[in-house]
């Protein structure tokens, strides 16, 4: 096998959505498994926290839609609101919750169940609060099942607070027109900040994969992969480079190790003894399996980047083995 191997404990992503759960008292957990569960891969971990988790959330309708195949039955909210009637049609054929921005996104789906998407700051997705009324106007109150917001910089006091109180507002309309709908403004960030940030529910990510956001501390969760690169080629050291640089000293044995930046590991971040290549890096012997990302976060500072990143990217041309 050429690939490099990602063994991803279950386990571990199991105890994280315990402790997330165990942190909610009455609110609802929304584990958000979006980019294959941040390179997790979606289908083996919704299975195994099915049983923990009140719903999912993933980024577009054909993220559900692999859900819906893989068996899992729990709500599915889609965080991107539909584009055209395809979207629609295919949300609703697998019974995928949609995300309503806009009075154009209410007419467009025709009451499918949703969540209207208010913005409080993030200026991203979601219709400022004056537009609300409107965007009410234009779906039948049975389909609406909830409202969301997203904090902007969970790690600021002002501006998270800032957002609560306006997200408060927006929660007090929709509930008047639709009293069964779940408020949840929060990610892993506002999660970690408890309180009144937990609202009705959360939409947890990072968190649950054993990292946390910026400004915030994962104490006490797990993470949950690995990624090792294959030995190809084991030679004497003759002089001249290693890979596309110059040595700096006289190796003896040298190794070759079938992992690069077109594995989604950055150039600029040597695993090996100079920079990386595109399809492998040169090593002093590390034996027939070389770790090669354990930490995230370690991972991510060197390049200058963040853990999501960094674990979204390591594992697009990886063999996946999970521990259970």
């Amino acid at each position: 096998m050429q690939k490099t191997l990602s063994v991803i404990n279950l386990g571990s992503i199991r105890k994280n959505a315990l402790k997330i759960k165990s942190g909610l008292k009455s609110s609802s957990f929304f584990a958000v498994v979006k980019a294959d569960a941040y390179g997790h891969g979606a289908e083996e971990v919704s299975r195994y926290i099915e049983d923990i988790a009140d719903g999912f959330c993933v980024a577009i309708v054909e993220e559900g839609i692999c859900l819906r195949t893989a068996g899992i039955t729990k709500p599915i909210l889609v965080l991107t609101p539909p584009l055209d009637g395809y979207d629609v049609e295919r949300a609703r054929a697998y019974g995928l919750t949609a995300t309503v921005n806009s009075v154009e996104t209410a007419k467009l789906v025709g009451g499918l169940p949703c969540h209207i998407k208010v913005n409080t700051g993030m200026n991203r997705h979601g219709c400022n609060i004056n537009e609300l009324p409107a965007v009410l106007k234009s779906l039948p109150s049975e389909s609406v099942e909830g409202v969301y917001s997203h904090l902007f910089a969970p790690q600021s006091d002002g501006a998270s607070f800032a957002q609560l109180e306006l997200f408060s507002k927006a929660s007090r309309i929709v509930k008047t027109f639709s009293p069964k709908a779940k408020a949840h403004l929060s990610a892993s960030g506002g999660f970690l900040r408890g309180g009144k940030f937990l609202a009705d529910g959360v939409r947890c990510g990072i968190l649950l994969y054993g990292y946390a956001p910026s400004g915030f501390s994962a104490e006490g969760f797990l993470p949950a992969m690995k990624v090792y690169a294959r030995r190809t080629q084991q030679t004497r050291f003759i002089g001249g480079g290693v890979g596309y640089n110059f040595a700096n000293e006289n190796y003896g044995v040298i190794s070759t190790y079938r992992c690069g930046y077109a594995d989604g590991f950055f150039r600029g971040v040597p695993l090996g003894e100079k920079t990386l290549c595109m399809d492998s890096f040169v090593a002093k012997d590390k034996g027939e399996l070389a770790l090669v990302f354990d930490d995230a976060e370690k991972y991510a500072k060197k390049l200058g980047t963040i853990s999501y990143e960094a674990l979204t990217c390591v594992t697009r041309r990886s063999e996946r083995v999970y521990e259970r």
